[in-house]
């Protein structure tokens, strides 16, 4: 019996299908999502509605607050714990690549460095100048990985994309699947609308009024941040939902590098049939 992995850039479908194969064979469904691990940002992620939850297992979802810390190893733990046919669906790079490949071994984090990495005025500027390949592979945005880039720079003199090109890591015996769409792009803008319609401009006020600062790292994901700044007053409403579209067509494109990377090829439809082979065995 192998886990399924759906994997594929954000808008893409994945977790519907994941939810009707899931129903077919009795599968818990592990969200491979780093930003809905959180409570109170439901529109913003995309989550699976609760009545899907409760028809369908699931897991990695609504299990932290938006200041408290979650990891890939956490994520990692949360996958391996389930017992039976599992699909892991997705589209965080990171997450994937921690479960499907293993953890890199690297220093802990040092508090007192972290601290003085973050007064940078552009921590992506600096990874950019010491290491070029990570930095191509991180969004600007994606403030905690950039610092640790830097932080294990710092600690061992050694970039961490050379790391990550060294280990000797052994692929987990999984199925992979990349879920597309050949009209992504144009759904991503679409899928924007929808939740400002939908009430995402008042979830992010609910969080900020809830005592989440924009200095979070769940605030400075993807929407959040733009949004957020917007009610700070910093932003026009208008240009944040724009760079909200920027950001998530740009976030597609960062995925579907990474999925290329492991060799994969993208498909528009997952038949359940064939996923049963997975799940239940040859």
């Amino acid at each position: 019996m192998k886990p399924l992995v759906i994997a594929g850039p954000t808008g893409a479908g994945k977790s519907d299908v994941a939810l009707e194969i899931a129903a077919a064979y009795g599968a818990t469904v592990v969200s491979m999502d780093a930003m809905q691990v959180y409570r109170g940002m439901d529109i913003g992620t995309a989550k699976v509605p609760i009545a899907a939850r409760l028809a369908v297992p699931h897991r990695c979802i609504d299990v932290r607050n938006p200041d408290e810390p979650f990891s890939a190893a956490d994520f990692v733990a949360e996958a391996d714990a389930v017992s039976g046919p599992v699909i892991l669906c997705g589209g965080t790079p990171f997450y994937l690549r921690a479960w499907l490949l293993g953890l890199v071994p690297a220093p802990p984090v040092d508090l007192a460095l972290r601290a003085e990495l973050e007064t940078l005025p552009d921590p992506h500027a600096r990874l950019t100048e010491v290491d070029p390949v990570l930095a191509a592979r991180l969004h600007p945005n994606d403030r905690m990985r950039v610092i640790r880039g830097l932080e294990i720079h710092a600690l061992t003199g050694r970039r961490l994309s050379d790391i990550h090109a060294e280990d000797p890591h052994q692929r987990r015996d999984a199925e992979v699947v990349w879920l597309d769409r050949e009209d992504l792009y144009e759904g991503l803008d679409q899928r924007v609308d929808a939740m400002m319609a939908a009430g995402y401009l008042d979830e992010v006020r609910g969080l900020l009024d809830a005592g989440y600062g924009p200095e979070l790292k769940p605030m400075q994901s993807l929407g959040y941040r733009h949004l957020a700044a917007h009610l700070l007053g910093r932003l026009p409403l208008a240009e944040a939902v724009e760079l909200t579209k920027r950001d998530t067509r740009q976030l597609a494109r960062k995925q579907r590098s990474f999925l290329r990377s492991l060799g994969l090829s993208p498909q528009t439809d997952l038949k359940i049939a064939a996923a049963g082979t997975f799940l239940k065995g040859r």
